[in-house]
């Protein structure tokens, strides 16, 4: 019979050697997030797949906050982030820096996540309000869309469950690459 593992046996990295640990070359941009729920639990989920950074765009709430803390479990004092007044803004930065900006979106160019071709250069991943998703003009500057396909009756999931599964194929699709 399976033992539960003590968290003590887990062999979890301090956040001091979080820091200090090479990450994915992977960034996170939130579109206009509206919930400091689902901002903390995009950082708890950017620690376990180890990313670079968030990019807290818009009103999406910003550490310090109550929420955001509740949900994150600590990772919003880990992982770094920034915050940009505008998405675009943001996107455009990325993009001078070099990086492949990928929307997850349902789009009339969308591909199918399990379909898509992780490009091999440093990526950016935005993800958008739970509302109404990612803004018209941060789509036009993304170089690819990325959807998740589903079969029930709803057309979306919610934002932080979506980052999770995108961030989970991403790393899939790298495990070689990526020092465990």
């Amino acid at each position: 019979m399976p033992r539960k593992l003590h968290i003590t046996e887990l062999g979890r990295m301090d956040q001091e050697s979080f820091r200090k640990s090479d990450k994915q070359p992977l960034v996170l941009v939130l579109d206009q997030l509206r919930s400091a729920y689902n901002t903390g639990s995009i950082f708890r989920t950017a620690d376990a797949f180890r990313l670079e950074k968030l990019f807290l765009c818009g009103f999406t709430p910003a550490p310090p906050h109550k929420e955001i803390s509740k949900t994150a479990l600590g990772a919003d004092q880990s992982v770094k982030w920034e915050h940009c007044e505008h998405t675009t803004a943001a996107i455009r930065q990325l993009k001078e820096q070099g990086y492949y900006i990928v929307a997850a979106e349902h789009t009339s160019a969308s591909v199918p996540l399990q379909s898509f071709a992780w490009p091999e250069q440093p990526t950016a991943l935005v993800v958008g309000n739970e509302v109404f998703g990612i803004q018209q003009e941060v789509i036009e500057l993304c170089d690819a869309c990325v959807e998740i396909p589903q079969f029930g009756t709803k057309h979306s999931l919610n934002v932080a469950v979506s980052a999770g599964i995108i961030l989970w194929e991403y790393t899939r699709c790298r495990l070689p690459e990526i020092a465990v």
